[in-house]
């Protein structure tokens, strides 16, 4: 069995800091937990005009998170909050990836604003700002380093997530804003948090298509460990 070839999402940045061009970026950590894994990891530009090639090649898709929303406008949205930062391009790129991958059947995680995205994709809404929608929200922006837990959510029992993790609780870290608002017919939540907020997704039409609220990359808990080797170990079956 050859070595599975993962797309990983970038991020796009305007000119400054690393260049004085526009540039990509991606944490080295996303890349180094799907070698650890047994994966083949590939950076993937924002081409929406090779979807089809890069679906070709691929084994399964991460769709990583960043410090941008989606535009509510794709979820039926008519108002926008003040605080919704978009990427478009970049948006379009994951959104059209993604939708070819699972019409494949081909494995897809989507962590953090990956899963956000994933959700939309299924047919669902966003909270577009958690502190306004959400009464006594945690601080899902935490305060602590990212390589710590922010707060623990709880795991919904017969869904995958909980097949692949074995436990009803997770201790997960936080970075977002937003988070899944209204589910589809096809959508299956299966994490969530003490306030209420949905932290994971699933859309058990698909062999693996599983979204995360929190950064598994980090390697907080043997949870996020487990969820990577359960994605690579789909991706592999998929060959």
């Amino acid at each position: 069995m050859t070595i599975p070839l993962i797309g990983i999402t970038l991020d796009s940045e305007d000119p400054g800091g690393y260049s004085n061009m526009p540039w990509y970026a991606l944490r080295q950590n996303y890349a180094d937990v799907i070698t650890a894994s047994g994966g083949l990891p590939l950076a993937l530009p924002h081409e929406p005009d090779q979807v089809d090639a890069y679906l070709e090649k691929l084994d399964g898709l991460v769709v990583t998170g960043g410090a941008f929303d989606v535009d509510p406008s794709m979820f039926g949205a008519t108002t926008r909050h003040d605080t919704v930062v978009t990427k478009d391009r970049r948006t379009e790129f994951e959104k059209n990836m993604a939708q070819a991958m699972l019409d494949a059947d081909k494995p897809v995680l989507g962590i953090c604003g990956g899963q956000q995205l994933l959700h939309v994709i299924l047919g669902g809404t966003l909270i577009q700002h958690i502190p306004d929608e959400v009464d006594d929200a945690l601080a899902h922006e935490q305060p602590n380093p990212r390589t710590e837990a922010g707060h623990d959510v709880a795991v919904v029992p017969g869904t995958l997530l909980h097949r692949i993790v074995g436990t009803e609780t997770l201790d997960v870290n936080s970075a977002h804003h937003q988070a899944a608002k209204d589910i589809s017919d096809n959508i299956t939540v299966n994490a969530v948090a003490p306030d209420g907020v949905i932290e994971g997704i699933e859309d058990n039409r698909y062999k693996f298509c599983l979204g995360v609220q929190w950064h598994p990359e980090y390697l907080i808990s043997d949870g996020d460990k487990q969820i990577l080797d359960a994605f690579i170990a789909a991706c592999e079956t998929n060959q």
